[in-house]
């Protein structure tokens, strides 16, 4: 099996039971071989999503507003929205594997498993937005986090503080607040099902931030650097100051974050 020209199709395709076979057939590859680091292994820049056949994407200004989720159209722009992210997270996964073959063995499998479980994520928001009359597609999305694998796409540490402990992290902070601006709708079938969904998101995602957290802390000690650097990285891409209105202490501390990051981060408390 050629691992790196499998998860290239993988990544560049459009079709979602085509990535998650793709996933399995890595994840089995890995699980009984040695893979080579490939060293002199050169990977593609992707110029456009693999989701760009699907959707329209538009600069994050020009997304619609969110409707109240009180209409079946309202909730499946919620959806939809969440769809994406866990859509976009499937090739990121993909992609930091693909990107970095001189990682460990342990690397490849951790990131193989998480897009295996955006697939899942994704799979069953689709579901529900089906279930509301609506596809994938059916609304316009921005593609920032494809946006930030391209920014990232030289250096490996860098992917692993913007997209893992910065990106996947802040939806560590918003998924709860949904939740709560969900909860007295619940009785609604559709939105009990969504909380449901955002509740087994949340907890699995803790795990892929975790994952990102230890991977970081891995490189940095193997290229000398201080964890600090963290921040370093975030000011280089003007992410630092960006405003922060709730900062999930909990989530970010099992998801291996210092108190010391998560007060610089903005919180005003961490115990």
């Amino acid at each position: 099996m050629k691992l790196y020209k499998v998860l290239e199709q993988a990544i560049l395709s459009d079709d979602i039971s085509f990535k998650e076979e793709a996933i399995t057939q890595c994840l089995e590859y890995c699980s009984q071989n040695e893979i080579s680091n490939e060293v002199y292994f050169k990977p593609k820049v992707f110029t456009q999503p693999s989701y760009a056949s699907k959707c329209t994407i538009v600069s994050p200004k020009e997304l619609p507003r969110r409707k109240e989720f009180d209409s079946y159209e309202g909730l499946a722009t919620l959806v939809h929205s969440i769809a994406h992210i866990e859509y976009s997270a499937i090739d990121l996964a993909l992609d930091i594997v693909y990107r970095y073959p001189f990682m460990p063995l342990a690397f490849k499998t951790d990131w193989l498993e998480v897009a295996d479980d955006e697939v899942r994520h994704f799979k069953m928001l689709e579901e529900l937005l089906t279930s509301l009359g609506f596809r994938y597609g059916d609304f316009p999305v921005h593609s920032g986090l494809f946006d930030a694998s391209l920014k990232t796409a030289h250096t490996l540490l860098d992917r692993l503080a913007i997209v893992p402990r910065y990106f996947e992290a802040s939806g560590l902070d918003v998924n709860p607040q949904i939740i709560k601006k969900l909860e007295n709708r619940h009785k609604k079938p559709m939105v009990k099902k969504l909380i449901v969904m955002l509740s087994i998101i949340y907890k699995e995602e803790i795990d892929h931030v975790y994952k990102g957290d230890k991977w970081f802390k891995y490189l940095c000690k193997q290229e000398g650097k201080d964890e600090d650097v963290y921040f370093d990285i975030l000011e280089r891409y003007a992410l630092l100051d960006k405003h922060r209105p709730h900062i999930n202490v909990k989530a970010r501390k099992e998801a291996g974050f210092t108190c010391e990051e998560i007060k610089k981060l903005g919180a005003k408390t961490c115990s």
